[in-house]
């Protein structure tokens, strides 16, 4: 498992090492957001975490001698790919929030 917090922190999120939400917190003032924007966001979250995931993964299995060759056969997420994702999907994604304000 594994888990992802949006930019503003209004939404967190838990999921399988595929990215299956198993847990989503989503803060009352984001429910007023354009449902679409909202699902994408979770989406996003969902994807970041199975990212993650995988990374784990393969330090895991790095650990226990498993070939990296191995490793890039099954799929599994390399550091400077799950990096370089993280930065292109901020460098997309980055909105700024439509309120400064939070409710209390």
């Amino acid at each position: 498992m594994s888990t992802a917090v949006s930019k503003s922190g209004a939404i967190s999120l838990r999921t399988t090492e595929q990215g299956l939400p198993i847990s989503v917190a989503i803060e009352r003032s984001e429910l007023r957001r354009d449902p679409v924007a909202l699902a994408q966001e979770i989406l996003r979250l969902c994807k970041q975490s199975a990212n993650r995931a995988g990374l784990l993964r393969r330090e895991e299995l790095v650990s226990a001698g498993i070939a990296k060759d191995v490793l890039d056969q099954m799929g599994l997420p390399k550091p400077e790919d799950v990096a370089l994702d993280e930065a292109v999907d901020e460098w997309e994604n980055d909105v700024e929030p439509q309120s400064w304000m939070r409710s209390v």
